[in-house]
This record gives C-alpha cells, structure tokens and sequence, in this order.
C-alpha cells in the first residue's frame, strides 16, 4: 500500500505514525483502471449539460436515461434518424421530463468534449469513439464509451428505479448480460414499493431534522426488519405511517415517583 500526505497533516508524526490511513483497506491504485474496483457514485445531473456522440439505438437509449435524470442533452451525430423514430416513440418521454435534448446533425468535432460535465461516445466507429475519449479525457471530463470498457473514465451500470430508490449493478464492462440479470433478480425481490417505503422514511427524517433531533436516534434497521416492509407491499400505507411514527416518536421516560 502505498500512502502519500503533505509534511503538514495533521495528526502525523515526524516518524509517519499517524493515523490518517487506518480506514484504507488493500492496495491504492497503481495499473489500469479494469485492475481496480469501481467507485460507485450517483451523478447529479438535473441541468448540466451532457453531451452523446452517435445518432443510433444506443445512443437513443443513453439520450433517454440522461434526459430523465433531468440533464441538458446535446446530441451529436451525421445521421440522428434511427435515435430520433426511437425518442419518439418512447412513452417514458410522452411525460413531462426534467431534461432537453439538442440534436445536430453534424460530424463531432475535435475538441468539444471539453465543454460538457459528461460525455457519452456511441456511435459504434471506433476512431470516433476514441477521438470523443481522448478529448474528454484531456479535458478532465467523465466519458463513457458504448461496449468499449478500455475508454471509459465511468462505466455505466445496469439500473432499477422505483421512486426516490435506484439500484445499480455494474460488472466493470466485463458482462452487461450478468448486469442486467443481476438488476432483474433485486427488483423481483424487491418489488415495486420500495419507492413508497423510501417516501415514507424520507419524510420521518426530515421530521427528526426539522425538531432538532439526530436522525441516527432511531434504529432503522430494526424497523426495517420488523413488519413494516410487509404492511408497504400491502398498500397499508396508513398503518406503515402510524409505525413509523410509533419508532420515531420523542423518546419519553417515566416521572419519578416518590
């Protein structure tokens, strides 16, 4: 393992005994990225600007995912009409959405990468694709390249959404089959009305929050573990809030007697 700090940081000694790297487990990366496990975050993209080069079904498809995560889409491609009958015709879109979608009808152009907080390559040229990687990457843009795992600086993974709830699983681009298998099997399990339980606990935490009371005062996980999940799935959604209320109620202790 290798750790690097300033002379200056706080907490170590001249002899570097501190402690700033007991939470480091294994070794820090040294080779490529597909050596080393990925980081997983959740991009917030509700108006950035996105950028996907490639007018065909895979890019009509990553157009649709950036859209709805409310994303300011630009769409670059010398032929857009396969992904444009798709955009069309796809009822998720009919809806009201948080994003845009820009489409020009021109070659990519070197460089533009750069003026993008995400860029997606996808139209299946490699030396297009590749040309996208190297500029945003220079750029110090996140990219993804469609199926091209050796060009990305993010890989995309296969998503379920239900309500304030979403699951990823990523395989690190090695199977997207054995992704969306996996993403199949926890939404069966999960079922449907994860999204409504997510809602219900949201607002008990912002509750706690708003009375000036730590949140981490509730032991959630045994909630979870009790009957609340089930009475959800049944639609009780009365009595799934009256437990939480019961759990996250001000703790009261009895008056001494005496």
């Amino acid at each position: 393992m290798i750790v690097r700090a300033d002379a200056g940081t706080a907490g170590s000694g001249s002899d570097g005994s501190g402690s700033g790297g007991e939470g480091l487990q294994g070794p820090l990366a040294e080779g490529p990225v597909a050596e080393s496990p990925l980081y997983p975050v959740g991009l917030v993209l509700r108006g950035r600007r996105c950028l996907v080069v490639g007018g065909g079904p895979v890019a009509a498809r990553k157009v649709r995912t950036l859209v709805e995560c409310g994303a300011e889409v630009t769409m670059v491609a010398t032929d857009a009409s396969a992904a444009l009958r798709i955009l069309r015709d796809d009822r998720t879109l009919r809806e009201p959405v948080a994003g845009s979608v820009d489409v020009r009808v021109r070659p990519y152009e070197a460089g533009e990468a750069a003026s993008y907080r995400f860029v997606i390559a996808a139209t299946g040229v490699p030396d297009v694709d590749r040309a996208v990687y190297v500029d945003a990457e220079a750029a110090g843009v996140w990219v993804n390249s469609a199926d091209d795992p050796a060009h990305c600086s993010v890989m995309l993974p296969a998503v379920w959404r239900t309500g304030a709830v979403t699951v990823a699983v990523s395989t690190g681009g090695t199977s997207p089959a054995l992704a969306g298998w996996l993403r199949t099997r926890v939404a069966r399990m999960v079922g449907a009305h994860l999204g409504q339980l997510a809602t219900l606990l949201g607002r008990a935490r912002a509750t706690l929050r708003a009375e000036g009371r730590p949140t981490d005062c509730v032991d959630w996980r045994q909630l979870l573990d009790g009957p609340l999940t089930a009475i959800v799935a049944d639609g009780r959604m009365d009595d799934a809030a009256a437990l939480v209320e019961q759990a996250t109620g001000p703790r009261r202790t009895n008056a001494p007697t005496w």
